[in-house]
């Protein structure tokens, strides 16, 4: 891919024992909100102020932002409390209208990510200008869509590029708004590790009361920094009310963060770990060998079905394996819905082996 390097904004404001704090209200509605939570913001020690000026709602009548004369707001809170500040754009006209007011970070949405014309046409104006960007992911999980879009912005030459994980949208019930899948951002930093990765809790959870909990679950896993929904009055918010906290909620939470920013184990530990991975690798090697077993199992089922021309699914066979599996689960201690998604997936390619017979 491009040479994406990591941007100077972002790489002095991120050291080991000290994320990135990004906070401000889903939508910039007044002057004076701003101001109230700029200050606040500034004295609980956030880095950056983010304010929302056009919403991209999923559909018409809801609330889609203050517009154009928000930019002003936003830019004049941000340099009253000394901070730099962020919005989003979804299309090179609001791109242009933030450079024109000052802004000193714009991000791209979830759905604006999806559209590679779109990420192309804001590329483009911000050519030559090394604006930092913000890219989060778009709302299913494709990891290509997502570092193509930051490719976009690194071919025009901006150099300030930081991801945002702000989790994937579901059929399935949840008790998060967007699930994290975690796995996909991880595997993001593995392939462009340079590349800083913050996370979104608000959008992920949807609720207010769990962004404490998926904050801290995303500074352990090595995330870079979090970019919190903060609202003076979040119960009187035009947008989003349900997922924003207070001011005196995010100095709480970020007094309760604890950052792992140790990368080495103690000598005394190095060669229990050592132990422990080995074990580990002799066990998946295991799983391996005796799922490639049971797949040639399901080839020999498979051959006979279509000799007696017989229908791969068999829906009540399935429905009976799936209940014994759970129960084994639980008796081994195992969440049954983490086993249930990899059976799922062992016996979608069983059927595909067997459709191939």
């Amino acid at each position: 891919m491009g040479n994406l390097l990591t941007s100077p904004l972002f790489s002095s404001t991120f050291t080991k024992d000290k994320p990135l704090w990004i906070a401000g209200p889903c939508s910039v509605e007044s002057p004076e909100q701003m101001e109230i939570i700029a200050e606040s913001l500034k004295e609980s020690g956030a880095n950056i102020l983010r304010g929302g000026i056009w919403k991209p709602r999923t559909r018409p009548n809801s609330f889609e932002g203050i517009g154009e004369e928000g930019l002003q707001w936003l830019s004049n809170a941000a340099q009253k409390a000394g901070l730099p500040c962020a919005t989003e754009v979804a299309n090179a006209k609001h791109t242009e209208l933030a450079l024109k007011a000052g802004i000193d970070i714009l991000w791209i949405g979830a759905r604006t990510t999806g559209n590679p014309f779109l990420v192309s046409e804001i590329a483009e104006v911000l050519k030559g200008t090394n604006t930092p960007v913000m890219v989060k992911n778009p709302l299913n999980p494709d990891i290509e869509l997502w570092i193509g879009a930051l490719e976009r912005f690194s071919k025009v030459g901006i150099d300030d590029l930081c991801a945002i994980h702000r989790g994937f949208f579901s059929y399935e019930k949840s008790i998060y708004r967007n699930p994290p899948l975690w796995q996909i951002p991880v595997e993001v930093k593995r392939r462009v590790p340079q590349i800083p990765i913050i996370c979104d809790p608000s959008h992920i959870s949807g609720n207010s009361s769990l962004v404490e909990e998926i904050s801290k679950e995303a500074l352990a896993l090595g995330f870079d920094g979090l970019m919190v929904e903060v609202h003076n009055h979040p119960e009187k918010a035009l947008s989003d009310s349900s997922q924003q906290i207070t001011p005196e909620q995010f100095k709480r939470l970020k007094e309760s963060i604890i950052i792992r920013n140790k990368i080495g184990f103690s000598q005394s530990s190095e060669e229990s770990i050592a132990r422990l991975r080995a074990s580990i690798d002799l066990v998946d090697k295991t799983l391996i060998e005796t799922l490639a077993q049971r797949m040639e199992l399901v080839e020999s089922i498979g051959k006979l079905k279509a000799q007696e021309n017989i229908s791969v699914l068999q829906a009540d066979r399935w429905s009976i394996v799936l209940e014994k599996i759970k129960e084994c689960a639980e008796k081994n201690n195992l969440d049954k819905n983490f086993v249930e998604k990899i059976f799922n997936l062992i016996h979608e390619e069983s059927m595909e082996r067997q459709i191939r017979q």
